[in-house]
């Protein structure tokens, strides 16, 4: 029993290799195991001896398609995992995958979307995450036990599990990246790798990947198949203590060497000291993660290891690939999907959400919270604040900042150097965060260079603010605005064009010269006919 008067779900096992058999060893230990499921005949046999009381099937369809299959387990090569989750997810199953997720983001992502919509558990099996010493470890660094983190290093090497669907990078840097990940609440920056391929052509058997946190901690991922012994060490060095991760260690896998710096003669001098074994529960990290996913099943709560944190070990591994193919040029995250394009000198922040097709050229800045549609263009210094809105296909030429509270509509173009506010009367020692007055620009709106509009006021759809303008009061749609304060001094086509109709209150009708488009006025009113 996992939850008082529940009974365990029951689970469809996918993969019945190496690790899919301590996968199943776990789930029947729980009364979980309802079917296995593996092309392999050999591997069907195998598990039928084992476990008797579970079904043999060679085909997933027949997994899938059981009413009485409660949740599905992933256990295939990594090629397959999005495909197998993908279908397990269609079905209505609650799904469990082991890393990676996926082999792409974009795949990765269309997972958790997808479980999103079907109301469905999904979870990646991260196992590092439930292992008792990491636990722990996560523990002290949040208490600040071993004070304010600078650096943490990860060696995963062994000589055998040679993949050929997968690089090493891919089959083991996703552990330890997990783990970094967690303990320090954040994603890196940058990531830049360098690796060598020795046996298969194009399939990196050695890397190491550099990490850069906008903390100002450092990581470095070591893996290797090709070592000639097994070593799977995890360091984590703090200014006040150092702890060390050792899982190949029957006991005393974690750690802690209270060393440190003395400044003699304005010289460092290492002080050494004894390590200290921190005591940890000896239960199987594998059991308490199948454990923990069923738990989740019964109780539909997220799980920790969620399909999101699958997806930020995704963006890391995917930056490090691009690294490694360039030959260890270092590659800019942010969360940026592989569709948009970032200037290696513009900075993207963690929780930023950009549009496909969108590029950030020279020496941006998008803040976290931004949402930024498709088909952006944003030149070079443009800064993008906290929470700001940009719709689909906006132009934001050099030099232009956009703060809280503003939003841009599809298609809006922002002159070079044009200013927008968000305070009225700003005082350098008058915090006024809480009176930022909203300022909205119409779909199609065009403000020229060097322009100012003042917080508060909207702009209409395709109206058009002038070179140097001061807006200091709404501007109607369609309208062409001037000087300053900024007036009215005619009326704009959407395709840019003045139109010739009049400023006066009458009413009156006309056409585009360029496009022929006929629009009404009456008033301060225009509309197309």
């Amino acid at each position: 029993m996992l939850v008082a008067s529940k009974p365990a779900p029951a689970v469809g096992l996918v993969g019945y290799g190496q690790w899919g058999r301590n996968l199943a060893r776990n789930l029947a230990a729980l009364g979980a195991l309802r079917v296995v499921c593996d092309g392999d005949a050999g591997a069907r046999d195998a598990a039928s001896r084992h476990h008797p009381g579970a079904a043999t099937v060679a085909d997933a369809s027949a997994v899938l398609a059981d009413p009485s299959v409660d949740a599905v387990v992933v256990a295939t090569p990594a090629a397959a995992h999005a495909a197998f989750a993908r279908q397990a997810l269609e079905a209505g199953k609650d799904v469990f995958v082991e890393k990676p997720l996926a082999l792409t983001v974009r795949d990765g992502q269309a997972l958790v979307d997808l479980a999103a919509a079907r109301g469905r558990i999904l979870m990646v099996g991260h196992v590092l995450e439930f292992h008792p010493a990491v636990e722990r470890l996560r523990e002290l660094v949040a208490r600040g036990d071993l004070g304010r983190l600078r650096y943490i290093y990860s060696n995963r090497l062994n000589l055998g599990r040679i993949r050929t669907e997968e690089n090493a990078l891919w089959s083991f840097a996703p552990h330890d990246i997990h783990v970094i990940l967690r303990l320090l609440g954040e994603l890196p920056v940058d990531a830049a790798c360098r690796g060598g391929s020795y046996l298969q052509q194009a399939v990196a058997d050695v890397t190491m990947s550099a990490l850069g946190f906008a903390s100002g901690v450092r990581a470095h991922v070591f893996v290797s198949w090709l070592h000639p012994y097994k070593e799977q060490k995890l360091v984590v060095v703090g200014d006040r203590k150092m702890a060390v991760f050792d899982d190949t260690l029957a006991t005393g896998k974690l750690q802690l060497y209270p060393h440190r710096v003395d400044w003699v003669d304005r010289m460092p001098v290492a002080v050494k000291s004894e390590a200290e074994i921190v005591d940890v529960d000896d239960e199987e990290p594998l059991a308490r993660e199948i454990r923990h996913f069923l738990e989740c099943v019964v109780t539909r709560t997220p799980p920790r290891t969620d399909g999101a944190s699958g997806v930020d070990v995704l963006r890391v591994l995917d930056a490090c690939q691009r690294s490694l193919e360039r030959g260890g040029v270092p590659v800019r995250l942010g969360g940026v999907p592989a569709d948009v394009f970032v200037h290696e000198t513009a900075t993207v922040d963690p929780g930023a959400s950009i549009g496909a097709g969108t590029r950030v050229w020279h020496y941006g800045h998008v803040m976290p919270g931004a949402r930024i549609g498709r088909g952006c263009s944003l030149g070079q210094n443009v800064f993008v604040a906290n929470d700001v809105v940009i719709g689909d296909n906006v132009k934001i030429q050099n030099n232009v900042s956009v703060y809280e509270g503003v939003t841009l509509e599809d298609d809006v173009f922002c002159g070079p150097s044009m200013v927008f506010t968000n305070v009225v009367n700003p005082r350098s020692h008058v915090s006024r965060r809480h009176e930022f007055l909203p300022t909205r620009v119409g779909k199609g709106a065009t403000i020229g260079a060097n322009a100012t509009v003042v917080c508060g006021h909207d702009l209409g759809r395709y109206a058009f603010v002038g070179a140097g303008a001061v807006v200091t009061s709404h501007v109607p749609a369609h309208a062409l605005v001037l000087g300053n304060p900024a007036r009215v001094a005619g009326w704009m086509c959407e395709c840019g064009v003045r139109l010739p109709l009049a400023v006066d209150e009458r009413e009156e009708h006309g056409a585009c010269s360029a496009c022929g488009q006929r629009y009404d006025r009456r008033g301060r009113e225009v509309r197309r006919a």
